[in-house]
């Protein structure tokens, strides 16, 4: 019986590494590869053929599990959450938006935070049933048919059972450097000033640099993880997916977006 069950997980995984090869991004791979093939082969052009095996290749990693478990976790490791925390750790706990869909339905109505902003928001009511300390929410709406992410927010927070009066809203931000910005603004009219920071732990490090620019010193803490820390190697981390491409350009996004920061203070 366990060996029928361990040939049907193999066949399993054999099955998904497969047909990675007939959906995109796979069968877009395979195609270029054979164009390449065709240049060689057939048009005697070896270097057309090169260049277009090299520029494949290159994508073909970009969309593998194996490269995107190590940049995202490049990142996601730079802060680790304090090992402890308890009451007098902070006086505020600021939460970073990350996109809300406004005319969705919801338990409270129309409009819901996205998936990692979600995540985040779990973790800071946590922290704020821990501490007792104020949320401040920072994100307005970035595009016209997005949410105004501070505001959805605010909302889940009530019907979460956090009091009106811990909550402090900031609707004005559109990125990273606003959410400092406005956010450093209020903890001083506040006389707030030993805050915890949770955002995504991708993001950690950007979010960190913007509140350093801002003259904050924030206490990190790091959530909504999208790889493991201790990758063990498998082969179907080789296939191509479109979830490994986005982590591998969500990696390539914070980098450029870091360095614009350091240099830049856009």
């Amino acid at each position: 019986m366990k060996f029928k069950f361990q040939r049907c997980e193999k066949l399993v995984y054999l099955l998904k590494f497969g047909a990675s090869w007939i959906l995109p991004p796979g069968i877009f791979i395979v195609a270029f590869f054979i164009v390449a093939i065709y240049a060689w082969r057939v048009r005697h052009d070896p270097k057309l053929a090169m260049i277009i095996a090299t520029l494949t290749l290159a994508f073909y990693l970009l969309c593998t599990g194996f490269i995107a478990e190590k940049v995202i976790g490049s990142l996601e490791s730079a802060y680790s959450p304090p090992a402890e925390i308890e009451a007098g750790s902070g006086d505020v706990i600021i939460l970073l938006g990350g996109g809300a869909i406004p005319d969705v339905p919801d338990v409270d109505g129309a409009g819901a935070l996205c998936s990692s902003p979600a995540n985040r928001l779990l973790t800071a009511v946590r922290l704020q049933r821990k501490l007792n300390v104020p949320i401040l929410l920072s994100g307005g709406q970035v595009y016209s048919d997005t949410g105004a992410e501070a505001k959805i927010a605010s909302k889940v927070l009530k019907s979460l059972g956090v009091e009106a009066k811990d909550i402090i809203v900031e609707t004005r931000s559109i990125n990273t450097t606003q959410n400092a910005k406005f956010s450093a603004d209020i903890l001083r009219k506040k006389n707030l000033s030993r805050p915890i920071l949770v955002t995504s732990a991708f993001h950690m490090k950007r979010a960190v640099l913007n509140f350093e620019q801002q003259g904050i010193e924030v206490v990190p803490y790091p959530t909504d993880y999208m790889v493991t820390h201790s990758p063990v190697f498998h082969y179907t981390k080789l296939r191509p997916q479109s979830e490994a491409l986005l982590f591998n350009v969500m990696y390539l996004q914070e980098t450029l977006r870091t360095f614009v920061t350091r240099f830049f203070e856009i």
